[in-house]
């Protein structure tokens, strides 16, 4: 017999408040069940194990991504719209890149993102290959960049003055280029980053794109 839909709602929801709390290595199914006010084998009514959990948190952090698509405007501004909302939605929560990279969830949450993205490059002429290889490359970007986001943030564990220091001393001498690109490495402006980077995406995707007939 299937729990009712709220039940499970409220677990990822308290799952989710508890990942701001404690970071993803501190969420674990008994402090769950504690903030819930349950036994932890209650939970596994919902979730067989924290993998399952992980795999509901990362479907309900893009909830709100491409649920609004404009399909008249051109495919780089809704894949850049896809790709800002999908980074807005990682950092509400901390670690919430670590939650959503790698779980393949296939859920309607996550279809809707991909599908949204997929169908914007096919209508720019991509076929299904090329438009898929080059979603799953902005959403790599994506996580990977606002992983590192999250790294150095507020709630982050990186030291990011002490590594600048060893980085200064390292590559004054030795790695020149490094030296020279100093001020955009140690960049805290993840805006511009983001805009920059996803724009070189789109750019080298531009290229792979059959000519305009």
């Amino acid at each position: 017999m299937k729990a009712p839909k709220i039940q499970r709602e409220l677990v990822i929801q308290t799952a989710l408040q508890l990942l701001n709390q404690e970071g993803l290595e501190g969420l674990t199914m008994r402090k769950l069940a504690q903030a819930l006010h349950i036994q932890a084998p209650s939970l596994y009514w919902h979730f067989q194990n924290k993998q399952a959990l992980i795999d509901g948190m990362a479907d309900a952090l893009v909830a709100e991504v491409a649920c609004n698509m404009d399909e008249a405007q051109p495919w780089q501004t809704q894949v850049q719209h896809i790709a800002a909302e999908l980074r807005h939605a990682l950092l509400q929560y901390r670690d919430g890149a670590r939650v959503f990279a790698g779980t393949y969830v296939v859920t309607d949450n996550v279809l809707r993102t991909s599908e949204a993205m997929i169908a914007a490059l096919m209508k720019a002429g991509a076929d299904a290959e090329l438009a898929a290889t080059s979603s799953f490359s902005v959403t790599y970007y994506v996580l990977g960049l606002v992983m590192e986001e999250q790294a150095v943030g507020p709630n982050g564990t990186l030291d990011l003055t002490a590594r600048k220091q060893e980085f200064m001393a390292l590559s004054h001498d030795k790695y020149p280029h490094n030296w020279a690109a100093r001020e955009t490495i140690f960049s805290d402006d993840f805006d511009t980053r983001f805009i920059t980077g996803l724009d070189l995406l789109l750019t080298g995707i531009q290229h792979r794109l059959p000519p305009a007939v």
